[in-house]
């Protein structure tokens, strides 16, 4: 009887190509409506985004994926709402960017909560309302084409 060959298994690879310019965006589950409409205004500025929901295929690694995309990723956008800002998974993704570089840019956008809501980990950012996200959107826009 033959042998198998074994090989080594390998971290989940991207099925993407690798972005110019990616802003991962970091929302709890039932914020995805507002998550997806931020999704398609970055991408209006030239950039593409990463939402886990779009974006982790059925049987890939969740904390892997979510690992190689904040790599990739030259910013992460986290949506801080009553329903996010508690969330274990939203609290590790911007853990896990801000402890990436020193300066990889973070940004948090307020919807029905107040600064105060902003995790520690971040609070010296420059947080955004949600009323003033063309703002945000217009200095991504000013970056990507740089």
């Amino acid at each position: 009887m033959a042998k198998r060959k074994t090989t080594k298994k390998t971290a989940t690879k991207r099925s993407r190509p690798k972005p110019d310019y990616q802003v991962f965006v970091s929302h709890a589950t039932a914020d995805k409506w507002i998550a997806t409409t931020f999704c398609e205004k970055i991408e209006a500025t030239g950039a593409t985004s990463f939402r886990d929901d779009r974006d982790i295929n059925g049987g890939d690694s969740i904390p892997q994926s979510i690992r190689t995309e904040i790599l990739v990723s030259r910013e992460l956008v986290v949506l801080l709402t009553p329903d996010s800002i508690e969330r274990p998974w939203v609290l590790i993704e911007v853990g896990a960017a801000w402890g990436r570089r020193e300066d990889y840019r973070i940004v948090p956008v307020l919807c029905h909560v107040t600064f105060d809501a902003i995790p520690d980990i971040i609070e010296g950012k420059k947080a955004f309302h949600i009323n003033d996200f063309d703002k945000y959107l217009a200095e991504l826009k000013h970056r990507v084409t740089k």
